[in-house]
């Protein structure tokens, strides 16, 4: 029982502790990627990563999925008409550890009456690290034919998708 009750918590650290993949975002989790139908040929598609995802890779996983809704729908090329990247950083207290139930120290004061103690090694953390979130979105037009050779903005979703498939991440198996 013990060895069992380890590996779920272990499974469960190891799942925090992973960047963002190609996924679908649940209503419970925004990480992952959305899109919202525009017009019949036209899509708004967000990916949005945890802390752990780089910037490149929430940009890699959009085209990807803009590729991968431009086939779905029978099209065989996409413009990009617009598209940005989102950084949203914040600082993060790290450490001390504080134990769950920690036993606190109180005294009374007649001019503040009951405070806490202060105890330097538990009450502030020592330390704060920047954590970055990206999210990236584009707005895609979708057509039929040969994509225009002059046109930068245009992508073969055949090619994107056969180029981009080995950097693709997928969630494990449940």
């Amino acid at each position: 029982m013990r060895a069992l009750v380890l590996a779920v918590a272990a499974g469960l650290l190891t799942a925090c502790a992973t960047a963002t993949p190609y996924q679908p975002s649940a209503a419970n989790n925004a990480y992952g990627f959305s899109e919202q139908q525009i017009e019949n040929n036209r899509m708004r598609i967000t990916f949005r990563g945890n802390t752990l995802t780089d910037r490149e890779t929430v940009e890699t996983y959009l085209l990807y999925r803009a590729a991968e809704l431009t086939l779905q729908n029978g099209y065989d090329y996409f413009i990009v008409a617009t598209r940005d990247t989102e950084e949203r950083s914040r600082l993060q207290a790290a450490g001390p550890y504080r134990p769950r139930f920690a036993f606190d120290y109180w005294y009374f004061s007649p001019r503040r009456g009951w405070s806490p103690w202060y105890d330097p090694f538990w009450d502030e953390p020592t330390s704060y690290r920047e954590v970055t979130r990206y999210e990236a979105m584009a707005e895609i037009a979708m057509f039929r034919g040969q994509k225009p050779a002059d046109d930068p903005n245009a992508f073969d979703a055949r090619e994107v998708q056969q180029n981009l498939q080995g950097r693709i991440v997928r969630p494990p198996a449940s």
